[in-house]
């Protein structure tokens, strides 16, 4: 039987208001991540801030939930497979391939590329997960889609004829296919745990995953020089994109479906420029503000129920 992008029949109205809040404020959490990862080099590698942001957040995640996972500890086995997958794509690549893109591309772009993965989760949505779009769904899609465009050429549509594509940008675009990917594999595969504690568990895959990466980053390319400076921007990103973030969206995936939870990235250029010009310093141009204009309504078109 087809599913269809409402609601999750189960969902009740606080959760219905939480999940649509939760749409406007994740990509403010997520912009974060994009600050760190230009404020990271010459202070932490990326691996290494990755899996220090991962333990970290597994360590309060797990708090959170010890009484469900004692209680549910005889499933952690039978999903053991998914927690090691779910791990790699999402703490691994969308951690230390977003850390190594930073290293030479800018906090927008970063955004920008991102952007991209939700029209690839709302395809892919509607072919293995038979979440169907409607008409005004999929106004929403191409007004926000438009928009992420037009900021991306900077109002000018020859411009898209001459970007180039840098070192950092392709390993962003491989983070940005794993977190579809990711994205896809959280609402495809059923679990015995809640978000809180699932995702914890998933951490935790991240975490083993991660370890030998870490290291053979430390002895063959980037050892770290642990510093305070280091220490704040593992906490900043373990808190605020991590688990905060990671937290958020599970919830909105249960309440409003792939598809239309992914549609939070258009966001992505938005938070990442006002971040960049409070942050930063960098200048907010008139592109932005017309962008705005066709991916707000987009993002309201595309998540009502």
């Amino acid at each position: 039987m087809t599913r269809q992008l409402d609601a999750t029949p189960a969902a009740g109205a606080g959760e219905l208001r939480l999940a649509h809040a939760l749409v406007f404020i994740t990509p403010a959490l997520w912009c974060v991540n994009y600050l760190v990862a230009r404020w990271a080099p010459g202070v932490i590698a990326p691996h290494a801030l990755a899996l220090g942001r991962w333990c970290i957040a597994a360590l309060l995640l797990l708090a959170l939930c010890r009484d469900e996972l004692a209680a549910k500890r005889a499933h952690i086995r039978a999903e053991a497979g998914q927690f090691l997958v779910l791990g790699a794509l999402g703490m691994w690549v969308c951690g230390a391939f977003v850390y190594i893109g930073g290293r030479s591309t800018p906090a927008l772009n970063i955004g920008l590329l991102y952007a991209a993965a939700p029209v690839l989760i709302a395809l892919v949505s509607a072919l293995w997960l038979h979440e169907r779009l409607r008409p005004p769904q999929l106004l929403g899609v191409a007004l926000a889609l438009a928009g992420v465009l037009y900021i991306l050429c900077k109002g000018d549509a020859h411009a898209l004829a001459r970007l180039q594509i840098n070192p950092g940008d392709a390993w962003v675009s491989v983070a940005v296919l794993c977190w579809a990917a990711y994205s896809l594999l959280l609402r495809a595969w059923p679990s015995a745990f809640g978000a809180t504690a699932r995702l914890a568990l998933i951490a935790c895959g991240g975490i083993v995953v991660l370890l030998p990466f870490t290291v053979l980053e430390a002895v063959l390319w980037l050892p770290t020089a642990w510093s305070w400076q280091a220490l704040g921007l593992v906490l900043a990103a373990a808190l605020l994109p991590g688990a905060a973030a990671y937290a958020a969206y599970s919830v909105m995936q249960r309440v409003l479906g792939a598809a239309r939870v992914g549609l939070v990235l258009y966001l992505g250029p938005l938070y990442s420029a006002l971040i960049g010009w409070l942050v930063l310093g960098e200048p907010i141009e008139a592109f932005h503000g017309i962008g705005a204009l066709l991916i707000l309504p987009g993002i309201w078109l595309a998540t009502r129920r």
